[in-house]
């Protein structure tokens, strides 16, 4: 190793020590879609890719946030991630820096296609069947998360203790099976999730189970509503 090798190492370490670490944002709304938003902060826009579970938590556009960010630096871009709890980045960071394969646009899916709650009772369930069905994710994959996940230490028993006390609620449980049904008969994983939480929104979905839910869901994508 030489001198300038040595000198290019050092100049290599202290840049990724001085990458700047941004953990939130506090700004105003100023554009939202399913897969990203667009936060002012002192009059600075900033784009933040994000999942749909956070998607559902914005406030209108033109209200102020606050959201939590991750930094992923590449070679070719710095992308933020970004979340409206801990719990989603928490899990966000679990996948992407603890599951071989997995990256940050797969860990955007998981959150997507299952909650935070439901995905950990599945983990340690060990139920391969129901995160294989989310979009983007096969079996292999699933089978991955749920082997390395488990072999965390630590890491299922406490989830197994979250999921006893905090576990989703029957209502959330038959909307997310309706949300995976939709997306296992190819409608997109946006447009499921949608048509499932409008009808929750609305009240329609209210008490409905899983079947239902799918067939309500249907009728609403196919009026285009």
């Amino acid at each position: 190793c030489t001198h300038n090798d040595k000198e290019r190492v050092s100049a290599s370490t202290l840049q990724r020590f001085n990458e700047p670490v941004i953990t939130f944002l506090d700004g105003k709304l100023v554009n939202a879609l399913p897969t990203q938003a667009i936060v002012d902060v002192g009059g600075v826009g900033y784009e933040v890719l994000i999942p749909l579970s956070s998607y559902d938590k914005l406030p209108a556009v033109g209200q102020t946030i606050r959201i939590l960010t991750h930094l992923a630096v590449r070679e070719d871009a710095h992308v933020l991630y970004g979340f409206m709890t801990a719990a989603e980045r928490d899990l966000f960071r679990l996948l992407v820096n603890s599951v071989s394969g997995i990256g940050p646009k797969l860990g955007l899916a998981v959150l997507s296609g299952m909650s935070v709650t439901s995905f950990k009772a599945a983990v340690v369930n060990s139920d391969v069947a129901a995160i294989s069905k989310i979009s983007g994710l096969g079996k292999k994959t699933a089978e991955r998360i749920v082997l390395e996940l488990k072999d965390k230490v630590g890491v299922a028993a406490a989830w197994e203790a979250a999921s006893a006390t905090h576990g989703p609620t029957p209502e959330q449980e038959q909307a997310n099976e309706a949300v995976l049904a939709l997306i296992a008969l190819g409608y997109k994983q946006v447009d499921a999730h949608k048509a499932v939480h409008d009808l929750q929104q609305k009240g329609e979905g209210r008490g409905k189970s899983a079947e239902e839910l799918v067939k309500l869901a249907l009728k609403r994508i196919a009026a285009g509503r």
